[in-house]
């Protein structure tokens, strides 16, 4: 506890800012029944990270990846099954489909969402799986984007002591 004195209060506040962001949206995935509602959370850290307008933004950018990581990844995974060089393919495909469409940093999180569709074994078919992502994915960037409206960041608070 003496050490958080020497902690500004804005970092304080923007970490209790995350916490409730990161444990709220993982509730929310888990009483959806999402298999990994973990999965949430992890997209609401990112998202809350941010100031609202550059959220709001950053947002769009994952939520397009999102969509276009689970249809290929259920797309692929149906027909080819957990094949390294179909995911190679399809993750070389997206960078140019992001490219064509204008869709920036999209690519990232199309490829990180193709990536975990594809290449973690599971039971379910892919395109529950993909399903399942995008649930888990859209409720952490929709809690973190409520969050970000609702409780802003406290301006200088964005990490100077991490």
């Amino acid at each position: 506890m003496l050490a958080l004195g020497r902690v500004d209060r804005a970092v304080v506040e923007d970490s209790a800012r995350t916490a409730v962001a990161a444990a709220g949206s993982f509730l929310i995935a888990h009483l959806l029944r999402m298999p990994e509602a973990y999965w949430a959370a992890i997209s609401t850290i990112i998202v809350v990270q941010s100031t609202l307008g550059a959220a709001w933004s950053i947002s769009s950018q994952r939520f397009a990846g999102t969509v276009l990581g689970t249809a290929s990844g259920a797309l692929l995974s149906t027909y080819f099954g957990s094949n390294l060089a179909v995911f190679a393919a399809g993750v070389f495909l997206l960078g140019l489909l992001c490219a064509v469409l204008r869709l920036g940093s999209a690519y990232r999180f199309a490829g990180v969402t193709l990536a975990i569709t594809m290449l973690v074994t599971r039971t379910s078919p892919a395109w529950v799986v993909a399903l399942h992502r995008f649930v888990e994915v859209s409720v952490g960037i929709v809690v973190g984007l409520v969050i970000s409206a609702l409780w802003p960041t406290v301006v200088g608070a964005r990490r100077k002591a991490r």
